[in-house]
């Protein structure tokens, strides 16, 4: 019998990443996409895990099977941890990856490279109905280029600068940025510990 997830996004990008991540094990990915009805959740949490703890318990009681979410996002030192939480509707409710990145380098446009660290965060939920929820956290350090490069990622990659690799996150391969990437990091901490969630 074939193993069935459901992941609590719409977003393609992030699809197509836990799609790739899951195929390994033998996991079906199905994502919002394929349940058009589904209430809308307003992601009002403070933190990344609030919010992946929102969607996650709201769905899986909502379809009485399991559901995992995930609340990602750039923090940026210099800016003071922005845009954070707010990282998909940062220059806008319209949610657009160009206008995010953009409002991200005109606010960093004087400050030398050096002081333009910043990590992508990635906090996975995972719920059943009414039991525990289980967290999962995956992060990716670097810094904000000076400019957008690369066509291969969504949201801030282009804008994402790798140090070791001398590449943003949207110049790499699928395979190379999914040895790296936050969202990879937290996937396989969560594949690791299956024990604990699949109870």
């Amino acid at each position: 019998m074939k193993k069935e997830m459901v992941i609590a996004t719409k977003n393609k990008g992030k699809i197509t990443e836990f799609q790739q991540m899951f195929a390994k094990e033998g996991w079906e990915v199905r994502s919002l996409l394929d349940y058009p009805d589904l209430p809308d959740i307003v992601e009002d949490g403070e933190t990344f895990a609030e919010n992946a703890a929102k969607k996650a318990e709201t769905l899986a009681n909502y379809l009485n099977q399991m559901v995992i979410a995930d609340d990602s996002g750039l923090v940026v030192d210099a800016l003071d941890g922005r845009p954070g939480v707010y990282s998909a509707r940062y220059a806008g409710e319209d949610k657009s990856d160009a206008a995010n990145s953009e409002k991200v380098l005109n606010e960093l446009v004087d400050v030398p490279g050096d002081d333009r660290t910043a990590r992508f965060i990635c906090l996975l939920a995972v719920a059943k109905p009414n039991q525990e929820t289980f967290f999962y956290e995956g992060t990716c350090e670097g810094y904000i280029a000076m400019s957008a490069a690369g066509s291969n990622g969504f949201g801030y990659d282009p804008i994402f600068y790798l140090p070791e690799l001398d590449k943003t996150m949207a110049q790499l391969m699928a395979e190379q940025k999914n040895e790296r990437s936050h969202r990879a990091k937290a996937l396989k901490q969560l594949l690791e510990k299956q024990k604990e969630w699949r109870v």
